[in-house]
């Protein structure tokens, strides 16, 4: 019979779409003082994959950030929760200004927090589920059928990879 075992702590990133530099910005700063010193930050990249975000704006971009300290993997629901209330901070004539993603990397995966369920991801508590965007394989993340449109882009995964090499010297030394 298999011992539970606790996981290393993974290492948290989170994805902000916005049309607005200055939503962006002070988002950001909400977020360091919350999870401390970035590690990682992606330049913008132009998002045009769905209309589903056309309340926030136009000429949307995504941009990746990461946090050095780790998180216990449990913790990604309440981190969840807290982004979605950075989002409120910014609603403009009731419509959001950014979208605010949270998740993990792993040495295996990279998942995605979300609040909506769907076949494919698992629940987590406080109404908040995860979904494996890739999986590590041949050296590189590789995508599921269900991974998003926009996290098959090439800037996507060279974040990731980034971030994963980042982790990996992290986790090493413990």
């Amino acid at each position: 019979m298999a011992q539970p075992t606790i996981p290393p702590k993974a290492k948290l990133f989170i994805g902000l779409l916005t049309a607005r530099d200055d939503v962006l910005f002070h988002s950001i700063n909400i977020l360091q003082k919350k999870f401390g010193t970035l590690d990682l930050q992606s330049d913008p990249i132009p998002f045009s994959h769905t209309d589903y975000y056309s309340t926030i704006g136009k000429n949307l971009y995504k941009v990746f950030i990461s946090f050095e300290k780790l998180i216990n993997r449990e913790d990604i629901a309440k981190i969840k929760l807290f982004t979605n209330k950075v989002e409120t901070k910014f609603l403009h004539n009731g419509n959001r200004t950014i979208n605010i993603d949270p998740g993990y990397l792993t040495l295996s995966n990279v998942f995605l927090a979300s609040c909506k369920d769907y076949f494919h991801r698992v629940y987590v508590g406080k109404g908040v589920y995860v979904e494996n965007e890739y999986r590590y394989v041949a050296k590189h993340y590789q995508p599921w059928e269900w991974t998003y449109p926009d996290y098959r882009k090439k800037e996507y995964l060279q974040f990731f990879e980034t971030l994963r090499s980042i982790y990996y010297e992290q986790i090493k030394q413990r």
